[in-house]
């Protein structure tokens, strides 16, 4: 499986504290902008502050705190070879309403790790200038 790029999302409990921290304190520049959540530079890797999202779990009283976002060509192919190493699968690839491909893992402490495949024709890939 190929990573084309990644980047740490975290849904903290004080979105704008969070925003304060990372953009002001911090001095991270913005690359991009979306409803309810920004993403910074940091070095070769990004950091995406979210207001939004859950694991999808009901059942699961933890809060969502973040987890390893990770771009593949084919997170359809990707999710056949993961199966076929014996890994566990969270949530398996599917379209979702915002226009990403996803397939939810965890690693080994149970950190989600979610496998993103951007169609060509999502915005993420057209520069909207």
């Amino acid at each position: 499986m190929e990573i084309l790029s990644s980047r740490m999302i975290l849904r903290p409990a004080d979105y704008d504290a969070a925003l304060e921290f990372y953009g002001t304190t911090l001095g991270l520049a913005i690359a991009r902008e979306y409803p309810g959540g920004t993403v910074f530079f940091a070095g070769q890797g990004l950091v995406e502050i979210a207001a939004h999202g859950d694991t999808g779990s009901s059942s699961d009283p933890q809060p969502f705190r973040g987890a390893l976002w990770l771009q593949v060509r084919d997170v359809y192919a990707a999710q056949d070879e993961l199966v076929a190493s014996g890994v566990t699968v969270v949530r398996e690839a599917r379209a979702e309403p915002w226009g990403l491909h996803e397939l939810w893992i965890a690693d080994p402490d149970g950190i989600p790790v979610v496998l993103v495949q951007i169609p060509p024709d999502h915005p993420i890939r057209r520069d909207v200038r």
